[in-house]
């Protein structure tokens, strides 16, 4: 199965594949999203390590139950042949309706094929005020025109 774009990445083929991420993470579908790394792929979230896409649809499924009204926004940091950096930010609430504003870093490594073999994620929870939201699309992916990190300054 190939996952295009596939490395090596430019400038252009990073960015998309940066979107193309942020567009399956909004769509909270944990089978959509696993598809995307390579059926052993190695992650850490956190302090959570979790390896293969049978892992991934659970860990993701499991994560889209406590938080609600889940809405991410992915920006390239840096690339390299195989590899890219994204920061982003995700907004969502709990159970309870506290909502937060969870920021973080991602270190993405592809095989060939454009799927990827492994992610290591670390994030950081904000807890933040309803008035305080800056992602207020309708559920689903980031529409074209919506400011990216940089344009909301975050």
């Amino acid at each position: 199965m190939t996952r295009p774009p596939v490395p090596p990445f430019t400038d252009a083929s990073a960015k998309q594949k940066v979107r193309l991420a942020e567009d399956a993470w909004n769509s909270r579908d944990p089978d959509r999203v696993a598809l995307a790394y390579t059926v052993d792929s190695q992650w850490r979230n956190r302090a959570t390590f979790t390896k293969g896409r049978t892992q991934i649809v659970k860990f993701l499924g499991q994560k889209w139950q406590r938080e609600h009204d889940y809405r991410l926004i992915k920006e390239l940091w840096a690339h390299g042949e195989n590899r890219i950096a994204v920061r982003f930010a995700y907004e969502w609430r709990d159970a309870e309706g506290q909502w937060f504003r969870s920021y973080g870093n991602e270190n993405w490594r592809f095989d060939a094929d454009g799927l990827m073999a492994q992610r290591f994620a670390s994030i950081n929870d904000l807890p933040i005020d309803a008035q305080d939201r800056a992602f207020h699309w309708p559920l689903g992916p980031r529409p074209a025109n919506h400011p990216g990190l940089s344009e909301l300054g975050l």
